[in-house]
């Protein structure tokens, strides 16, 4: 067919030449070239962020060492901020860059949910696999409790918590007791340095470490429990004690000291009566006489004593010396103080000056007014305390 010349074209040819021809071409890429135009833009941006994303993800994210999988131990000590642990972790070998960690952790709101604990880490491990460790926790407890026994010396505490192995040695503990000096912040351990004779104690905190309950970190040191003990003290010895204390015109040493002697000679239901004993004694300036004041200072354990373990000399003694002892003779429990601060009333009145036990496995006492009367009870009773010891097999 021969080309047809523009002139040649009628309107209807124009139309079919439109619709058909190369004008209809035209229409298709003038659609189609923007999308082209920004698919291109599109995966070169794309192609740009990956390459981006690749340096940072090689350079400060992936995991150090993919083919290291061997374990090693991280530790995250008690009270660390988020900054300690990412940058002790970055020095281990365990992440790439410590301040991408912080933000990750952030990011997550993990930042303030990071335990203390031990961990068993690996270069290996992603961001999101450390951290995920570090709020879940090692599995181990945080905290643990322990109990202080009312009655309990220095002695005892520092046994109780090496059997328990929450510290490595009783010496550990005892060290701290001996002498206070780590302590002085406390006003009744610094009074109790300053005090006549103090270098005679066995135990500079015997009497102040208040018995309780206690929750204690798992990684606590000898220092932390003995200041948590002392602390509690402040509760045990309230103002109003302190000024009770006054109007007896005894010192808060004295009053502990008292009251570690009615915790050691009594049950509960006769500390008051035990109390108003030996308020009655002092104030007759009477020896006080007291057994549990020779077993702290000599170590003995028997309940029957012999007449020369009465004469046992030491400034603890009771027998040998008039007054309260040296210092406290275990750590006293409140009711144990409070009945120190508070005599019974009626014994006092009554003027009851001697008591001795009438079953050692109960507790059980039996108080007297006259020395007559007290040595008929002793006679009698003396007898079953042989029994006791010879049961439990203590010689000593």
């Amino acid at each position: 067919m021969p080309k047809r010349n523009r002139k040649d074209y009628d309107a209807q040819s124009l139309r079919e030449e439109r619709k058909y021809g190369i004008y209809w071409y035209n229409w298709l890429w003038l659609a189609v070239r923007p999308v082209l135009l920004g698919v291109s833009c599109l995966l070169i941006v794309a192609g740009l962020l990956y390459g981006v994303w690749t340096h940072i993800y090689n350079d400060y994210i992936s995991p150090v060492d993919t083919a290291n999988t061997e374990k090693q131990v991280f530790t995250v000590g008690s009270g660390s901020s988020l900054t300690r642990v990412a940058n002790n972790l970055e020095d281990a070998g365990l992440l790439r860059n410590s301040a991408i960690f912080k933000y990750y952790m952030d990011f997550r709101g993990m930042g303030q949910k990071v335990q203390a604990g031990t961990y068993e880490l690996s270069p290996s491990m992603t961001i999101d696999e450390i951290a995920s460790q570090l709020v879940t926790g090692d599995g181990r407890a945080l905290t643990q409790n322990i109990t202080i026994i009312p009655g309990w010396t220095v002695e005892n505490i520092a046994d109780y918590l090496k059997d328990s192995k929450i510290i490595a040695t009783a010496e550990d503990f005892l060290s701290l007791c001996r002498d206070g000096s780590g302590f002085t912040d406390y006003y009744y351990v610094e009074e109790v340095r300053a005090s006549k004779n103090v270098s005679e104690r066995k135990y500079v905190l015997e009497g102040y470490l208040s018995p309780n309950t206690y929750e204690i970190y798992t990684n606590a040191t000898a220092k932390d429990i003995v200041t948590k003990l002392l602390t509690q003290t402040q509760v045990a010895f309230s103002a109003s004690q302190s000024e009770r204390a006054e109007q007896l015109n005894m010192s808060m040493d004295e009053i502990i000291t008292l009251a570690s002697m009615i915790e050691k000679e009594a049950k509960g239901a006769d500390f008051a009566r035990v109390s108003a004993v030996f308020h009655n004694r002092l104030k007759k300036n009477m020896k006080l006489q007291s057994d549990v004041t020779i077993k702290y200072a000599s170590g003995v354990t028997r309940m029957s004593l012999t007449s020369s373990d009465l004469a046992f000399d030491s400034p603890y003694n009771t027998y040998l010396y008039s007054g309260l002892p040296l210092g406290p003779v275990c750590n006293p429990s409140p009711d144990a103080i409070q009945a120190a601060l508070y005599p019974d009333e009626t014994f006092v009145a009554e003027n009851y000056l001697y008591f001795c036990s009438t079953d050692p496995n109960t507790g059980e006492l039996y108080f007297s007014k006259t020395l007559k009367e007290h040595e008929a009870a002793v006679a009698k009773y003396a007898p079953l305390w042989k029994q006791y010891d010879e049961s439990r097999g203590v010689n000593e």
